[in-house]
């Protein structure tokens, strides 16, 4: 069978325009690919706070336990004693101690340098910024030689009512256990906390569930302790409890021989 000349121009047109858009549907897909897996910056800013907001849920989650610092830097406090060696400079090696205010006599300063608080690299700094006045680019190093051993202080209805050393990660019921564990009629889930605040004349308090906490719930009350914590496990019900304490008042729970 001949096809006629002019049916097979019209084939052949038809054919053409297929393909054509065959070409023109796989160039807008490929255009469109990218941008749908681009985000514009209206898009980001949208979404960031959908992401702060789930990191805020995840980390108000009861049942979620807080992240601590694992293995936290020791910092000064006052009656620490520490050795100052200057590499080019001897004559300024010295021995210093932390006054009760927190502040250091260093030999060769017009002014005390303030160091309570801070870990051994940071006062290796401080010095370094206040002996440049009077050095060429000073190397220092810093050792400290002697200070109060962290401790933790338990009282109540435990076994071993005491002062007892702080080392390594301690949570509040490792401490209890170190104490003898819970007494009879101990309230395991009012367990009181009392930490020194910024102000040396006010304790912050804190109430702990250890109860929920030994039943493997609520795992965020197992708080890790921090040095010059004091625990004190109560008999009866604590309903009521101000969130600072000054801190004369918190002699009267445990015995002054343990403070």
């Amino acid at each position: 069978m001949k096809i006629q000349p002019s049916l097979a121009g019209r084939f052949l047109a038809i054919a053409l325009v297929i393909v054509g858009a065959g070409f023109a549907c796989a160039g807008v897909a490929a255009q469109q690919a990218p941008a749908a897996q681009q985000t514009s910056p209206a898009q980001q800013a949208q979404s960031a706070p959908a992401q702060t907001q789930q990191t805020a849920d995840t980390a108000t989650d009861p049942q979620r336990p807080a992240l601590h610092q694992r293995y936290p830097r020791y910092r000064l406090r006052s009656s620490d004693v520490i050795d100052l060696t200057f590499r080019f400079t001897p004559e300024f090696n010295q021995e210093v101690t932390v006054q009760p205010d927190g502040y250091i006599q260093a030999r060769g300063l017009p002014n005390d340098v303030y160091v309570q608080g801070m870990t051994v690299s940071e006062m290796t700094a401080a010095l370094q910024k206040s002996y440049s006045t009077i050095l060429n680019q000073p190397e220092i190093s810093v050792t400290l030689k002697d200070f109060d051993k962290p401790y933790f202080v338990a009282g109540g209805l435990v076994g071993k009512p005491g002062k007892y050393d702080l080392r390594g990660t301690t949570t509040a019921t490792q401490a209890v256990a170190m104490a003898g564990g819970f007494a009879d009629g101990a309230k395991n889930s009012q367990v009181v906390l009392f930490r020194r605040s910024n102000s040396d004349d006010w304790m912050e308090v804190k109430v702990l569930n250890l109860k929920e906490v030994l039943k493997g719930k609520k795992l965020n009350e197992d708080t890790v302790l921090q040095p010059g914590d004091m625990l004190y496990v109560p008999k009866s019900t604590w309903s009521k409890i101000e969130k600072f304490l000054p801190r004369s008042s918190v002699g009267a729970y445990f015995s002054p021989a343990m403070l």
